[in-house]
């Protein structure tokens, strides 16, 4: 490998955008002639999921421009979720597939200056996804346009350089698309142990209340000033990394002292999982609004607690405990009522170390995946700039 850079050029120089047609809903069908293709098939940030549960099929008369080869290569037009406007998806097959006019076919003028599967990478890089973002229109929906796409600079290495490229970047796929299989696979795993080790019938029952108690410690004469929040994927996070400002009030008096090994909620989003014990910080201050509450860990194991929380049980009995209630919020008097499996504490922390072993090994292939994603995205930079060429 050598640090020769190569050449940037427009796209226009090398592709055209089409879009494609306005399909008439009346042939919006269950199960249809075509398989119409949307920004649904699209993964939230780049790649494929073909023919997802978004599914959609088509049953009118469509022109044969319209209907998708494998190989062609689809552009989304607009942001139908974060990170999509710009992505690409590969048709992988033949078949009676169609586009929608939310996407865009990308169409190669002569393949003996530009490859198929090296624009799918192209895309996928920031070289493109940038200056689209930059210059995409629409307040609710951002949209973009084969003109702007057309004007971006991009570099354009020699045809067997770009072949070199794409069959190592296909690789990094791959062994990204495994790893996503494999923590698909635990995850499910994981879910099963819980219904069958934690959602036990046989286990003995009791209720929250039995084994826990609110706390509401606030920051009066405290220099506590590290302010937290509660999300429904990430568990504790700072306030910056979740909104990208501080959102906090300058005054943290009132606000309510978190520990490590606490638990607390939003009452007006645990519903959808915004609960957590703090394990990152050894303390911090939440909003006024959260409930925080400790375990009696005499009576109750809190990884087995913890492990419960994310059982499709426990976020069943926590969602109808928020019904009937204005704005489905749930009281820790609420949260207290809920039932809970409570075998001996011995086989609660057997339990839990069963599913420790589970969720950290789900959490190692999680450090594995997003290195693999770290390492292709250098790798994008290094190849696709001519940083690092390749010689077969």
């Amino acid at each position: 490998m050598t640090t020769s850079k190569w050449p940037f050029q427009r796209l226009n120089k090398f592709i055209d955008v089409k879009h494609g047609f306005a399909f008439k809903s009346d042939y919006f069908c269950d199960k249809g002639t075509y398989v119409l293709l949307t920004p649904g098939n699209f993964y939230e940030v780049g790649g494929f999921r073909w023919l997802g549960n978004k599914q959609k099929y088509y049953s009118g008369d469509v022109q044969e421009a319209y209907v998708m080869k494998k190989g062609d290569v689809l552009v989304a037009m607009t942001e139908q979720a974060t990170g999509l406007l710009g992505s690409t998806i590969i048709v992988p097959e033949n078949g009676k597939y169609l586009h929608n006019q939310r996407l865009g076919l990308i169409q190669i003028r002569d393949e003996a200056l530009l490859s198929k599967d090296f624009i799918y990478h192209l895309f996928n890089s920031m070289f493109i996804r940038k200056p689209i973002s930059e210059t995409s229109a629409g307040t609710k929906v951002k949209h973009t346009s084969p003109e702007k796409i057309g004007k971006i600079m991009v570099p354009v290495p020699p045809l067997q350089q770009q072949k070199n490229i794409s069959e190592i970047l296909f690789t990094c796929d791959q062994s990204i698309e495994k790893t996503e299989r494999l923590i698909a696979v635990k995850e499910k795993q994981y879910l099963w142990l819980l219904s069958n080790l934690i959602s036990n019938d046989k286990h003995r029952r009791g209720h929250i209340r039995d084994f826990s108690s609110e706390v509401s410690t606030r920051n009066n004469g405290t220099a506590i000033d590290l302010v937290l929040s509660v999300t429904n994927n990430r568990g504790f996070v700072l306030p910056s990394d979740q909104f990208e400002r501080r959102v906090a009030s300058s005054d943290l008096s009132n606000y309510k002292i978190v520990t490590r090994g606490q638990y607390a909620y939003n009452p007006s989003r645990i519903n959808v999982g915004s609960i957590a014990r703090l394990d990152g910080w050894d303390k911090g201050v939440l909003s006024p609004m959260y409930v925080v509450f400790e375990l009696n860990e005499k009576k109750v194991n809190s990884d087995f607690f913890l492990h419960w929380l994310e059982s499709h049980a426990a976020k069943e009995r926590i969602r109808k405990s928020a019904q009937g209630s204005v704005r489905e919020t749930v009281s820790f008097t609420d949260f207290g009522s809920i039932s809970f499996p409570l075998p001996s504490i011995n086989k609660q922390i057997k339990i839990a170390a069963v599913l420790n072993m589970a969720r950290n090994e789900i959490n190692l292939l999680k450090k594995q995946l997003e290195a693999c994603r770290k390492q292709k995205r250098g790798l994008m930079q290094k190849l696709l700039t001519g940083q690092w060429r390749v010689k077969k």
